[in-house]
């Protein structure tokens, strides 16, 4: 640190997984971004350990996605199961195959499954990728004191841990990805509003030499264990005899002594066995969001403005997701074409995608292991029978849903945005896991495969990107509009009346990412239809005027 003043566009507060997708989002568009992160690079701890498929698309653009496998800690071919039964080495109640979409084949809804690895493996990879990026730049054990801003930039004072000094960034935007105790949510006054802390969480992290040699008979990303010793929920880290264990505390309870906590992974396991504890960590769940996610050049993504249990593996995420959203957009601004609705487009859409997938984590959290318990659920008898088959059918029936959750990954739409242009059509139906692929305005645009084996979001650009599916089809008057407007568009003439059936229309305009703005056969005023994509409309204009006197 020089201890003056620094110059760069955007500084933001956070290096997990929000933040570092934030500024490859920036630094893939040549702007100058600062990343500021209190700790040191990485924890022990595995925090989220599901990457959508949905973030493994991020991570394809972003040319990672291939890395991430090759660095994740269980082979290529480990099965993405969850198995429940009484205990490790109990009797097998159910199993959910192919949790989170993780299998590894190609499917025609997505060109990346999902990946099970530990959220410090994603931070890792994350961060190597914005080391490639010469306008980023990642400060670590610097933590941000204080921000101020005015009607044209935000100065932030930062410190760095190690030898005291500070600085000041003068910036365009400053992001808070800084998490549950934001700083810069504090700095804005922006409050949490919702449910606190329903149960503390105690989650270790161990290593169990012995299940290298005898692991369980079905290997699994996740074993929910079901007894009246230990309800628990664990499974392996890597191949190294690691794996991670939680149990919900008792009321009261806010730690265990390390002979306790002996004591109840045997029971859980079932089988006397050495443990090390390597980690443990205590967390409560909450359902949480926050009242406001901006004060005008400062802004709020991941959790630092929405909190939830993390059953679905949706937070980790929503934050990334936040971090590409905002990242166009304040990029958009950045190189001047972006209209003045723009970011207030980011609360807007954002807000209802992360209240939609709360209430599905909400949902989820309902049933623990502890609520699925029976009677004789391990006896040998006609009882013990009867009792297992009522809990298996409870579990597929309460939580598949926590684990087939394609129709929120995917999914997902912003619906009455000011910067999508609504073509009159219905959305699709609303699952949290049948997925409709569906190009109506606001949606994902649907994926498909082409014949030279790329995905057609290969060739999506980083801008806007205009697909023409008919020789009748010409986007040229949309195209010349874009060009008047300084918006950065890509033009595609894919000639295939599979896609265009699948699309629903000739012409589809799609955004930075991946989301459709528009769609239509015609072009009745295509200044318009920019203009409104790019939050300069004037229904949008006046959105932003409301938002700013509000």
């Amino acid at each position: 640190m020089s201890g003056g003043v620094a110059e760069a566009d955007v500084v933001i507060v956070g290096a997990g997984p929000t933040g570092l997708s934030l500024a490859i989002e920036l630094g893939l568009r040549d702007l100058r971004a600062v990343v500021v992160e209190q700790n040191a690079r990485t924890g022990s701890q595995p925090r989220a350990k599901t990457t959508n498929a949905r973030s493994m698309q991020h991570l394809r653009r972003w040319g990672v996605a291939d890395t991430l496998r090759a660095v994740a800690p269980l082979p290529h071919d480990y099965p993405t199961d969850v198995v429940f039964a009484t205990r490790l080495f109990g009797r097998t109640l159910t199993v959910i195959e192919n949790a989170f979409e993780g299998a590894k084949r190609r499917d025609p809804r997505f060109p990346e499954p999902g990946q099970w690895v530990p959220q410090y493996t994603v931070e890792a990879v994350l961060r190597d990728r914005v080391d490639t990026l010469p306008s980023v730049k990642l400060e670590f054990s610097t933590e941000l004191e204080d921000a101020r801003q005015s009607a044209s930039a935000v100065e932030a004072r930062v410190r760095n841990l190690t030898d005291g000094q500070g600085e000041i960034i003068r910036a365009k935007y400053l992001v808070g990805a800084d998490g549950s105790h934001s700083r810069v949510r504090e700095i804005i006054g922006a409050r949490m509003q919702g449910e606190h802390a329903y149960a503390l969480n105690y989650n270790l992290i161990l290593r169990i030499p012995e299940l290298l040699h005898e692991p369980p008979s079905r290997r699994a990303i996740m074993y929910w264990l079901i007894n009246e010793d230990t309800p628990a929920v664990m499974g392996p880290m890597d191949n190294d005899g690691r794996w991670f264990f939680g149990i919900t505390l008792p009321p009261g309870v806010k730690d265990l002594d390390d002979e306790t906590i002996r004591r109840r992974v045997i029971a859980a396991v079932g089988r006397e066995i050495e443990i090390e504890i390597l980690a443990h960590d205590v967390w409560a769940a909450h359902r949480l969001i926050a009242n406001s996610y901006r004060d005008r050049r400062v802004f709020l993504a991941g959790d630092a403005c929405h909190l939830h249990p993390p059953f679905g593996g949706y937070g980790m995420n929503l934050g990334i997701a936040d971090g590409v959203d905002l990242g166009w957009k304040l990029a958009a601004m950045l190189q001047g074409w972006g209209g003045p609705a723009l970011l207030v487009s980011y609360e807007q859409e954002r807000r209802s995608v992360h209240q939609r997938t709360i209430a599905e984590a909400v949902e989820n959290y309902r049933t623990l292991s502890a609520q699925l318990l029976r009677d004789n659920l391990d006896e040998e008898s006609e009882k013990g029978e009867q009792a297992r088959h009522a809990v298996a059918d409870e579990i597929l029936r309460t939580k598949t849903r926590e684990f087939k959750t394609l129709g929120v990954v995917l999914g997902s739409r912003y619906l009455e945005s000011p910067i999508i242009v609504d073509d009159g059509s219905s959305p699709p139906h609303d699952h949290y896991a049948n997925f409709e692929p569906s190009a109506h305005p606001g949606c994902l645009a649907p994926h498909a495969w082409l014949p030279d084996g790329s995905s057609l979001y290969d060739h999506f650009g980083h801008g806007y990107t205009l697909v023409a599916f008919d020789e009748l089809a010409s986007g040229e008057q949309l195209a010349q509009a874009a060009e008047r407007a300084s918006v950065p568009l890509t033009i595609l003439n894919f000639r295939d009346q599979e896609l265009r059936a699948l699309y629903g229309a000739p012409l589809v305009l799609i955004r930075p990412d991946q989301y459709v703005a528009w769609r239509g056969d015609h072009l009745e005023d295509a200044d318009a239809i920019v203009a409104t994509v790019r939050g300069a409309g004037d229904r949008e204009a006046a959105v932003e005027t409301k938002e700013r006197t509000a």
